[in-house]
């Protein structure tokens, strides 16, 4: 596996498809847990309004950043892959083959968006 190939599907479509899948399936999400308890910690210790709002605003920020990420690195196809990756974790506990065989779907598509020879040679 290409370094390029594998570092975008380890980090977008496991980490960021599969793995929120999979909270969200379990029903919590451990960065808003951990923005939450760093956005106490710093209320407590500066309790402006604007600080507060800025820790409730930070985890959609960062999941657009992300996606952003994603479609730079991948284009429409590593989006795709990213989506499907998040459906395979959201569908882990409901039927565990389905599940993994959209992961190994999306892992596929994630190689693809980000081996563009391969992907020449395909469309040719």
């Amino acid at each position: 596996m290409a370094k390029k190939s594998g570092l975008f599907i380890r980090q977008f479509v496991i980490g960021l498809g599969f793995l929120s899948g999979i909270f969200t399936a379990i029903g919590i999400d451990p960065q808003v847990i951990l923005l939450r308890i760093i956005g106490n910690a710093v209320g407590s210790i500066y309790p402006d309004p604007q600080v507060s709002y800025m820790f409730f605003i930070l985890p959609s920020i960062l999941l657009l950043v992300s996606l952003i990420a994603a479609f730079m690195k991948g284009k429409v196809l590593g989006l795709v892959s990213v989506i499907v990756a998040y459906c395979s974790g959201v569908l882990i506990f409901i039927s565990a083959v389905l599940s993994i065989t959209l992961l190994l779907l999306a892992v596929a598509l994630g190689f693809l968006a980000t081996n563009r020879r391969l992907l020449k040679k395909v469309k040719l």
